[in-house]
Formats: C-alpha cells, sequence, structure tokens
C-alpha cells in the first residue's frame, strides 16, 4: 500500500515539485488560504502522514479524525504552539518541525523592525505620500539610532544572538539577555552580552527591547502594562516571536500614553490582526504580517524539511527533523 500523506498547503514551486515526483499517495488542500477546519477533519481521514502549517490546530479532534493509523505529523514550521504535542506523543505518533532554518532570515526582519520603528518610518512614508514632505525643519521626523545605546534581548537563543550580532555593528554598546539561563559560551562568540536574572533590568536599563523567546506558560503575557511602566520613554519595543507573549491591550496603551516610543511587530493576537485595530492607527508602531521568515531560500529549505520526514515516514526510518 503506498503511504498516504496529506499536505494543507501548497509548496514553494521548488520542493512542490519535488513533492509530487515521490510515490506517495499524496492529497493536497491546494487553495490559497487556510484549510478550513471541516475540511481538514476530513481530509486526514486514513493518512500515514500529515504535513502541515502553523495556522492548522492539530488536536485530538483531527487526530481522531485521522485514525489509528497516522504515523507522522511534520509541521513547516519553528514553532509548536499550534499542536497539542502531549496528544500526539500519547499515540506514539513521530512529530517533525523546522528548527534552525529561520534564524537569518528573522534577524533580519528582527534588525528591519527596530530599525523602521527607531527612526519613524511609518510615519516617514506616509508624509512623503501624503504631501506633508515640506521645508526642512530641524526636528521633523527625529527618531532615535543606535550609538551607544543598550540593546535588551529577551530569548538569547539562535535568533537572538544573531539579532544582537547584525545590531552590534550599528554602535551598541551594551547587550543585555534574560532566558531561563546564562549562557556562558557568549563571552567569545557575543562579548557584548550580558545575562540578568531580572527581567526588570533588562526593561529599565534597555534602549531597544526585542523579543525573540518562544511562547510557553512562563512567556505568555510577558509583556504586559506594568512591564512597559518599567521601560523607558524613549525605548522601542520589536517582537518577532509570538503574538501571545504580549498583552495588547496594555501595548496599545503604552502606545498611545508614550509609555515607550515605538513599536515594531511581526507577531499579533489574532493573527491575522483586523484592519480596524487600534495598532494600525497609531503613527509609532509598524506592523507587518508575520513575514519573519518569507525569503524564497528559507521557505524552501523549510519545506524541503518537511518532505524528507513524509519521506523517511514513508520508509519506515526515523524522522531526521524530529522534536524532541
Amino acid at each position: 500500500m503506498p503511504f498516504k500523506v496529506f499536505v494543507t498547503r501548497l509548496l514553494p514551486p521548488e520542493t512542490q515539485a519535488r513533492l509530487e515526483s515521490l510515490p506517495f499517495q499524496l492529497t493536497q488542500w491546494k487553495e490559497d488560504r487556510s484549510i478550513p477546519r471541516e475540511e481538514l477533519i476530513k481530509q486526514v481521514k486514513g493518512v500515514d502522514g500529515l504535513l502541515c502549517l502553523l495556522t492548522d490546530r492539530i488536536d485530538d479532534e483531527i487526530l481522531d479524525a485521522a485514525g489509528p493509523q497516522l504515523k507522522m505529523i511534520t509541521t513547516m514550521s519553528v514553532g509548536y504552539d499550534h499542536i497539542d504535542v502531549p496528544a500526539v506523543r500519547a499515540r506514539n505518533i513521530e512529530l517533525g518541525y523546522t528548527p534552525d532554518v529561520l534564524t537569518d532570515a528573522t534577524a533580519d526582519l528582527t534588525v528591519l523592525l527596530t530599525l523602521a520603528a527607531a527612526r519613524r518610518m511609518k510615519e516617514g512614508m506616509a508624509a512623503a505620500a501624503n504631501g506633508e514632505w515640506g521645508a526642512w525643519r530641524p526636528t521633523w521626523l527625529c527618531g532615535s539610532q543606535f550609538s551607544n545605546k543598550t540593546l535588551g534581548v529577551v530569548g538569547m537563543g539562535r535568533i537572538g544572538m544573531a539579532t544582537a550580532q547584525r545590531l552590534i555593528p550599528f554602535g551598541i554598546r551594551r547587550v543585555i539577555y534574560w532566558g531561563r539561563r546564562e549562557k556562558p559560551e557568549l563571552k567569545s562568540s557575543l562579548p557584548l552580552a550580558e545575562f540578568t536574572a531580572s527581567l526588570d533590568t533588562l526593561l529599565e536599563a534597555s534602549d531597544y527591547v526585542v523579543v525573540c523567546c518562544a511562547l510557553t506558560p512562563e512567556t505568555k503575557d510577558l509583556f504586559d502594562a506594568k512591564a512597559f511602566d518599567k521601560m523607558k520613554k524613549t525605548a522601542v519595543f520589536v517582537n518577532t516571536a509570538r503574538g501571545g507573549i504580549v498583552k495588547q491591550d496594555d501595548l496599545v496603551h503604552a502606545l498611545k500614553e508614550k509609555k515607550i516610543a515605538a513599536a515594531g511587530l511581526d507577531v499579533t493576537t489574532p493573527e491575522p490582526l483586523p484592519p480596524s485595530h487600534p495598532l494600525y492607527h497609531l503613527p509609532n508602531c509598524v506592523i507587518l504580517p508575520h513575514i519573519a521568515s518569507a525569503t524564497f531560500e528559507t521557505r524552501e529549505r523549510m519545506a524541503t524539511m518537511c518532505v524528507e520526514n513524509v519521506l523517511a515516514a514513508s520508509k519506515g526510518e526515523a524522522i531526521p527533523f524530529k522534536l524532541h
């Protein structure tokens, strides 16, 4: 019997062509939108493998619909908070993801958002387009630069490290990081970095706060009104991790009341964020539609890793990109 696999979206072109050439019994959702829940429930019935995206919630309902023959699930994402991991493991289903592939693309975009928010790019673009661009004025649209400033990194994993390494050449003089543990190995690769066990210390000292940590029960709503109150009024806040790490209404208040200077967001709650949301209407908030990994190189690599997982599972082999 051929290995039955369901894929919840079309993949990038090179990997899609490879997927179609492999000896699977392939079923695929080919519309350029998230698969409706009821359709996903229908399509997973009887499959051996499932390739999903972070927009697909995988829980007991989906696993029950698939049936006991389901051997492997692989998600085209680094994050896996959309998957009920204990439920998957309770059924002895292998779970794959795409680790260590988003680092450069996400770090690049984190720097972009930090620059855009700090230099008031949203306001500047609007001024140019709306005819507000007049005679030169000494303080018009002045933002902040990085020279001799302090960067605070919340979550010094690969993306946090890559972001700090990119920002240091702009003139950052101090890097503070907070996370689950100190990382002595950074002394050689990132000598400016210093660990603090106190998030408050990072918030109070930093001119730029970038969020690069995972969404966990401990980090959910980590950035609330109390956190924003501790930050400098000139601080720039950037989140390219997960929207759930921020209490969004509190961020709106902090930006409106100028408790912080600006924010740059690639992630929100919910996603997509409705166009009517107050964050869009704030001049000091730059929002992108969760595109940190959106380079052709990264997306092809992510899709390839998922196909490699499916191929291994179809041969009865251990999947190469497994969540441990």
